[in-house]
């Protein structure tokens, strides 16, 4: 099969990384993609991944057989819909089922209409509304901006002006379109974590869980990122916690959807708190997390490619999914600045001499003077072990030996 990954960070590296090892795969083109999904096939950096029209282009010329997305943005451009009606197979939820991510008004609704145990929510397009229902809401705050804003949309604050203020920024257009309409939450106190599932339209199968870390600096201090890593398998999650989100989530959400003549096939990423009450619902996303991805995929016994498939012509296995015994640990290392003002242009060195871990590109960029640090999360470093201790070593061996002006990252992953 010809297959086109669409991304270009850490995550859609390791979605490369594990489609490439399926016997099915003939070639592999990546948009934009990046120096590591550059040894697995062709990229086209200079393609906008939510350039609907291009992309389709592209597929047709290149004879491409099945299109897989990773981040979310074509996802809300209605690539899938472009895809399906130029007669091209991809993966991922159409425009209207994504906006199970793209528009947090519209996930709460699915998710009251499902019954799902979540924070509760109101949504306002007048400030003046909103900064009423705050001022007799109790603190912390939780405003977000209704659509994507590239991870800046929400805000969690103990002060009121500051929660009337952003509410009011948010619907005069600091956003764009995206805040127009704003999402008060309650405030949910408890432990985050994320499952992550393939889903076919009907049914939906779990991928093992993975604990992310957030927070730039040791000990969960400085400001929030993307993600500075991750390790799977997750330990001190509550039993049963993938099949019951499975079974109390996922599949309600599924139903509803289809009564509205929506089918979603594609990613399901749900964000859960593990609140004293129970597991509530704090978000869905459309695609895999990042860093958890590249921790998961490494450790997943099964043929990606077959298994994105069967999810496309709604014929998942309902038996689980075979998983290594392995541990895996990544570790990202950012650039100087990250994630405020990261900055780019300085040579990276070193990764030619990892042997024993797996690098999963991010923000790199190849130039005649080799590679170079290209975005704010530069590069994932992985390690695997028959333990989490030993997979954790593994990783940070590798990091003393990949060398850039400012480097940073966190040495404490996967010890809490």
């Amino acid at each position: 099969m010809n297959v086109m990954l669409i991304g270009g960070g850490g995550r859609e590296h390791a979605m490369g990384w594990k489609l490439r090892q399926s016997p099915r795969l003939t070639n592999l083109l990546s948009i934009p993609g990046n120096p590591g999904l550059a040894q697995l096939g062709a990229v086209f950096p200079d393609i906008d991944p939510t350039d609907v029209e291009a992309i389709c282009d592209l597929a047709i010329a290149n004879a491409i057989d099945l299109v897989v997305v990773g981040p979310e943005a074509p996802l809300a451009a209605g690539l899938i819909d472009a895809l399906d009606a130029a007669g091209i197979r991809a993966f991922g939820p159409t425009r209207d089922a994504a906006r199970l991510e793209s528009s947090k008004a519209f996930s709460k609704d699915i998710m009251q209409r499902a019954g799902i145990a979540t924070a509760k929510a109101a949504t306002f397009t007048d400030a003046d509304e909103a900064a009423a229902y705050l001022a007799q809401a109790t603190p912390p705050y939780v405003v977000k901006a209704d659509g994507l804003a590239a991870g800046k949309g929400v805000l969690v604050t103990e002060g009121l002006l500051a929660a009337q203020g952003w509410a009011r920024s948010c619907i005069a257009g600091h956003f764009g379109p995206a805040g127009e309409t704003v999402v008060v939450e309650e405030f949910l106190d408890g432990r985050e974590v994320s499952v992550f599932m393939l889903c076919d339209g009907v049914k939906a199968i779990g991928l093992e869980p993975a604990r992310d870390y957030k927070r730039l600096l040791d000990g969960a201090r400085g400001p929030n990122t993307g993600g500075m890593g991750s390790y799977s398998p997750a330990i001190d999650l509550p039993e049963n916690l993938v099949e019951t989100t499975i079974n109390d989530v996922a599949l309600p959400v599924l139903r509803v959807m289809e009564q509205d003549g929506i089918v979603f096939k594609g990613f399901l990423y749900v964000g859960l708190m593990l609140t004293a009450d129970g597991p509530k619902v704090v978000e869905f996303n459309c695609r895999l997390g990042d860093p958890e991805t590249q921790v998961v995929l490494p450790r997943l016994e099964e043929d990606f490619l077959t298994l994105i498939d069967q999810a496309i012509d709604g014929n998942l296995p309902t038996e689980p999914l075979t998983w290594s015994k392995d541990a895996c640990v990544n570790v990202v290392l950012a650039a100087p600045g990250y994630p405020e003002s990261p900055e780019t242009g300085y040579p990276v060195r070193g990764l030619e001499s990892i042997e024993d871990a797996i690098i999963f590109h991010a923000g790199t960029t190849l130039t005649t003077d080799g590679v170079v640090t290209g975005g704010g999360r530069v590069v994932n470093v992985v390690g695997t072990g028959p333990t989490v201790e030993a997979a954790r070593g593994v990783a940070y061996r590798a990091i003393d030996k990949i060398r850039f002006t400012g480097k940073q990252n966190r040495t404490d992953i996967a010890t809490n």
